[in-house]
């Protein structure tokens, strides 16, 4: 073997140059995120899925309870955690890296489906779609941050591009496959279990290899591929079932889940009925205490999960005009330009120039819908992209639209959109006016679709929301400043708004108004634990010790499993010599939180 062979440069495809690309656009933003104020979270999903991770590194693997929120991504965490030690970066790096594999397998399913227009122009349409996803400003987003969507929409479309690149029905081994991957990503996701209708009409319609019976060929995979969904998601029925002796397929959350989407008040968001605060922790933990308190008793979580979905079920019974309504505001909100992102992040992390300037999901969407009629016929492979899109959506209607819970159609979308607008020029040249027009016209009926107007006040004012609580956590008052007042201008009732600034004067020092901003809290919800605890904190530091028991005493009865509640009315009841009192609080405090060191501390200061 000659030195020349030996060593002779391996020969990249455009796939490699995609993957590398969209790599080094993915490694950039995470750089940019590791030196900004967001990398840590503090709050939202993010800090739920961190903080469940970090528990279970300590040792909680369970609370012998079934499953309130999917576990897959926590553990995963967890795991991570263990072999890289604790931090973001390393998960963020992964995802990262899938997020590439993403772009590839978009460059790799537009030449597969668009043989027709010749190999350089699939090539070019798969590029020009890659390089939209590279810069999709959700897509850099959720790849840098933990939350599990650069992973279902990997697998999503790793699924997709094995049906449509293979001629053959999936075998037996890979169908177990594919249904054992599907399961485990449902473990974390639980949408893409509707995928598995793709599997099986993959497996009925295409042409099995087998020099045995076709029909048993065919019936082995099913079987196959149904086994693997059941191995997959097994972690969570098994802990359901054997450890928390319950009756929950994945997890307990989707009865609350299927309430905030199916309600008198649903707008096709994740709008949050009274009694339910934002943010998942506090939503799931208030749900939990509104199933068991109608009850007047503790309950099992598939008891709260039925409480709700009997909720639901009663109010689509009631009404099912009002429920049909919904369904069409649920369809327009899928495909609606407007941006509903619940955390605020892709916001935030662009306004902060973390992420690259780029395109969005109306765009994306107005482009690709022309197509997916279009196609349908001239293109039989883009049915199958286009029956993906449609469960995907189907998924969501029972519950409700985010902005990352429909970036998995994305990669899709683009594919259609670039061949649209490569086909639509290459028309023009050629003087296909027919074609043209027809595309036009298309497109003007997409383009009135998508950008519908929201004036729901209330959706405008999310993102300025949250972006103020993150600007005012991570100490830049003046941004936070700006960003509550506009969205309190937007709906000035909003509790949590009028809360938030209370606690902006808090931090800068003006008591008077910080007091004024609780009490408009509490004219608003009476309820409103974090404005009574304040306020008995304020009270406490100004020596109002009945002023501050009062408050104090207020948010027990709403939150009497708080520990940090209990701890400041030892100190209230301690500083009123009242130490039996005080005693029988910090006692609760250390039973709910044994670990706290500050709690301990307090205890023998009451006993000396």
């Amino acid at each position: 073997m000659t030195t020349r062979k030996l060593f002779s440069p391996f020969h990249l495809q455009p796939a490699h140059y995609v993957f590398a690309g969209v790599l080094l656009i993915r490694v950039v933003v995470l750089a940019r995120l590791t030196v900004s104020p967001f990398l840590l979270p503090t709050r939202g999903d993010m800090h739920f899925y961190d903080d469940w991770a970090q528990r279970i590194l300590s040792g909680q693997f369970t609370d012998h309870l079934a499953f309130y929120g999917l576990p897959g991504y926590a553990y995963l965490l967890a795991a991570l955690y263990k072999l890289s030690g604790y931090g973001p970066f390393i998960p963020a790096l992964l995802q990262a890296l899938l997020d590439a594999g993403t772009a590839t397998l978009i460059y790799k399913i537009s030449v597969a489906i668009f043989p027709g227009i010749g190999l350089r122009r699939a090539q070019v349409a798969g590029l020009v779609a890659a390089v939209g996803w590279g810069f999709f400003v959700p897509a850099q987003t959720y790849a840098g941050i933990l939350m599990p969507t650069a992973w279902l929409v990997f697998i999503f479309w790793l699924i997709l591009w094995r049906i449509i690149s293979q001629r053959n029905a999936p075998g037996k081994s890979e169908a177990l496959i594919l249904g054992l991957l599907v399961g485990l990503t449902a473990t974390a996701v639980a949408t893409i279990l509707f995928l598995l209708p793709l599997l099986v009409s993959a497996i009925l319609l295409k042409p099995a290899i087998s020099t045995h019976s076709q029909f048993r060929t065919r019936i082995s995979a099913l079987v196959l591929l149904f086994l693997g969904s059941a191995v997959g998601t097994s972690p969570c029925w098994v802990h359901n079932c054997l450890v928390a002796q319950d009756r929950v397929f994945l997890s307990a959350h989707s009865g609350i889940n299927f309430w905030i989407g199916n309600n008198p008040a649903a707008n096709g968001y994740p709008r949050f009925p009274p009694g339910l605060r934002a943010g998942q922790a506090a939503m799931l933990q208030d749900s939990i205490d509104a199933a068991e308190s109608a009850a007047g008793h503790s309950l099992k979580r598939g008891e709260v999960s039925h409480y709700w979905s009997a909720k639901a079920r009663d109010y689509i019974e009631r009404d099912p005009a009002a429920w049909l309504r919904l369904l069409a505001l649920k369809l327009r909100t899928f495909w609606s330009a407007f941006q509903y992102d619940d955390l605020s992040i892709i916001t935030i992390l662009r306004e902060q120039k973390v992420t690259f300037p780029g395109i969005y999901f109306g765009l994306v969407a107005t482009l690709a819908l022309p197509m997916m009629l279009l196609l349908w016929n001239t293109a039989p492979l883009s049915r199958w992209i286009t029956v993906a899109i449609v469960l995907h959506l189907l998924a969501l209607l029972p519950v409700f639209t985010t902005e990352r819970y429909r970036l998995p159609i994305v990669p899709g979308l683009l594919v259609f959109a670039t061949f649209g607008l490569i086909t639509f020029f290459n028309n023009l040249v050629a003087g296909k006016f027919n074609s043209v027009i027809s595309y036009g016209a298309l497109l003007a009926v997409s383009t009135l679709f998508v950008s519908w107007p929201q004036s729901d006040p209330s959706l405008w004012a999310l993102d300025a929301y949250n972006s103020g609580w993150q600007a005012l956590e991570s100490g830049n008052l003046a941004l936070a400043e700006n960003k509550l007042q506009l969205a309190r201008a937007y709906v000035p009732t909003n509790p949590e708004t009028n809360f938030a600034l209370g606690n902006l004067r808090l931090a800068e020092g003006n008591s008077a108004a910080a007091s004024a901003f609780y009490l408009a809290t509490l004219q608003l919800d009476n309820h409103h634990r974090g404005a009574l605890n304040n306020l008995g904190v304020m009270a406490l530091d100004g020596g109002k010790f009945d002023v501050a028991e009062n408050w104090l005493r207020q948010a027990e009865d709403i939150d009497p499993g708080n520990a940090k509640i209990h701890f400041l009315l030892a100190k209230t009841l301690l500083a009123k010599d009242e130490h039996e009192l005080a005693r029988e609080e910090i006692e609760t405090a250390i039973r709910l939180r044994p670990n706290q060191i500050e709690f301990q501390q307090l205890k023998q200061k009451i006993e000396n």
